[in-house]
């Protein structure tokens, strides 16, 4: 949760945002003595970027460490097989200058996808092979339950057959014909070479072999492997890491602090870095940020909704302030395993009330200073277009949302405790499960750091209290940590609503179909949402050659409430210094390419 759920995802991927605690010591530091616009705040080869502490390093996803950070700080030491790029200029999205790989040539009828890799090596000198394709899919068959982006029927259950070719040719053979942009989009995104002459192998004395070519093996391997990457403070020393095929090696890890990247003197990719070194700088809130942004001491970084006022002012200190467009959707993540508060978000007209209380607008404008846009569903607008509420089934209507619950056999009681009068199954009555006197209220796990959402739920906050629907909001470092997905009889399943959009919730790839975020058991639907004939829409989506599957999955779910719909803010108003070159465009799939950045 891209992202940042997702894709930044929960960013591409559950790309949620987490701001990391930090000492203090570090975001007060900075001297304002070598700033210039055209040089940077630590030299002409050195950017000094805003960015939380990423605290997970092997590519392959792992459940509770999906946040956009990690995504970026991937990509930048491990290349996917395949980039992708939504300006509509390739074939199938795919980016032909930073891909592995040339897109796949299809045959048998659009089942079979042959797939032959590019020229490129790993920064010890060795060439990147279908070996290595190979050991990346062996570990993620046999540990696919351990896999963030594994749903059962998806890749890799979905390939009827694997061949390699030879040293630079693969083949897929799909168990049914796909629609060939959305298994392109949004199953061969997550193929990513994996050094399989240095990591095959189950401990750090262990010499590598082909340990992981039988799914035994490759337990023992991933078992390895995971152990390592949850062990941060070891990132920049162990050798595991010191082999990868980015344009970037990481040069020094603080865990929850600093992290410095240098550029990888033997990348193989077309697009070399420019600069010496990227230093990667965490905060603990939008104001520790925006104070040191404000002083000139560093080089990249963001502005908060509630200081967009100052944007004149940054800009009159050699800043460009630019808004990032994300290709995304935000959401109040309701739990309807929750084995109190599961049996009222199961009642669609509950969540239809709690979703008229939600002024998206106003919220977008005020709070937001703009710089958010209402979400009416779960396929997001074009990035960059400001859409209003009028598309959205549920607008807000505080009148029409009393109505419902009163109609359904609830008390309701202004600025007191609504709580069921009625209760029963039948069409005026609370609904199945819920109980004689049962209140309305709720709590809502959110994230600190960002001020904009704090005055967000405030508003929503005051707005539920007048029809006596209470909300108590508790904030935390990292809400999609601390919100699982749950059984009802476990104990991590006490929470109600969980928020973790203050930078959007989840960032799709490029294909925006739901098959990992509201089918059930979906990988990152943490609230356990389910409905057959979502679970349809979402498999049609999959299959269908035009756009009319999407849009009636669009349709249904806007309807259904799977989640609460929210304001869905830019993934942030970048500010960055005037004589940085090659930030723009900022990637709407919320991924970082340090490598194009310069000074004048």
């Amino acid at each position: 949760m891209t992202s940042r759920i997702p894709g930044r995802a929960l960013r591409g991927a559950v790309a949620a945002a987490a701001t990391i605690a930090l000492g203090a010591g570090l975001v007060g530091c900075g001297d304002n003595s070598g700033s210039s616009e055209d040089g940077g705040s630590q030299g002409k080869d050195t950017v000094t970027v805003a960015f939380r502490t990423p605290n997970w390093i092997l590519p392959i996803s792992a459940p509770g460490f999906t946040q956009g950070e990690n995504a970026i700080f991937g990509q930048a030491l491990y290349r996917s097989l395949y980039q992708y790029r939504l300006d509509g200029t390739a074939q199938y999205n795919i980016d032909p200058q930073r891909s592995m790989a040339e897109p796949p040539q299809v045959s048998n009828g659009g089942r079979t996808l042959t797939i032959t890799l590019k020229d490129n090596s790993w920064s010890d000198g060795t060439p990147i092979t279908t070996r290595d394709i190979q050991f990346w899919y062996d570990l993620v068959t046999a540990n696919k339950d351990k896999w963030a982006s594994y749903r059962a029927g998806g890749f890799p259950d979905n390939v009827e057959k694997w061949s390699i070719e030879d040293e630079k040719t693969f083949s897929i053979t799909t168990t049914e014909v796909y629609n060939t942009a959305w298994f392109v989009d949004n199953q061969l995104n997550r193929i990513t070479p994996l050094p399989q002459h240095v990591w095959d192998k189950d401990s750090a004395t262990a010499e590598v072999s082909d340990l992981a070519s039988s799914p035994e093996g490759a337990k023992k391997v991933f078992d390895f492997l995971t152990a390592a990457a949850k062990d941060p403070k070891t990132y920049d020393s162990n050798e595991l890491w010191q082999v990868n095929s980015g344009a970037w090696k990481l040069e020094e890890y603080v865990p929850n602090g600093e992290v410095t990247l240098a550029a990888q003197p033997n990348y193989s990719g077309t697009d070399k870095p420019k600069l010496s070194k990227v230093v990667l700088r965490p905060f603990t809130s939008d104001d520790a940020e925006f104070n040191v942004l404000r002083a000139g001491d560093i080089d990249y970084g963001y502005v908060p909704a509630a200081n967009m006022s100052q944007t004149s002012y940054l800009e009159s200190k050699g800043y460009t302030v630019s808004p990032w467009y994300g290709w995304s959707i935000t959401y109040l993540q309701l739990n309807y395993n929750n084995p109190k508060s599961g049996v009222l978000f199961k009642q669609p007209y509950l969540r239809q009330s709690l979703q008229m209380l939600i002024d998206q607008p106003t919220i977008s404008k005020v709070i937001w200073s703009d710089t958010a846009a209402p979400t009416c569903g779960p396929v997001p607008a074009k990035p960059g277009t400001n859409t209003d509420a009028a598309g959205c089934a549920y607008s807000f209507d505080p009148a029409k949302s009393k109505e419902l619950l009163e109609s359904h056999g609830w008390k309701v009681t202004p600025d007191g405790q609504t709580t069921c009068q009625s209760p029963g199954t039948g069409p005026n009555q609370c609904g199945e499960g819920i109980a004689a006197g049962t209140p309305l209220e709720f709590t809502v796990t959110s994230q600190t750091g960002f001020a904009a959402t704090t005055k967000m739920f405030a508003e929503i906050k005051s707005q539920m209290a007048k029809l006596g629907i209470q909300l108590t909001i508790k904030e935390v470092p990292d809400s999609v940590a601390v919100t699982p997905t749950c059984k009802p009889t476990e104990a991590s399943c006490s929470w109600d609503m969980s928020f973790f959009g203050s930078q959007g919730s989840w960032y799709y790839p490029a294909f925006a179909s739901g098959e990992r975020l509201f089918a059930t058991d979906a990988p990152v639907n943490l609230g356990s949402y389910s409905n057959p004939e979502a679970d349809k829409l979402i498999e049609a989506t999959q299959f269908a050659g035009d756009e009319s599957a999407l849009t009636a999955y669009n349709d249904f779910l806007a309807r259904d409430l799977p989640v609460l719909w929210m304001p869905n803010p830019v993934y942030q108003v970048s500010a960055y210094r005037s004589g940085l070159q090659g930030v723009e465009p900022q990637d709407p799939m919320n991924l970082m390419y340090f490598q194009d950045w310069s000074w004048k």
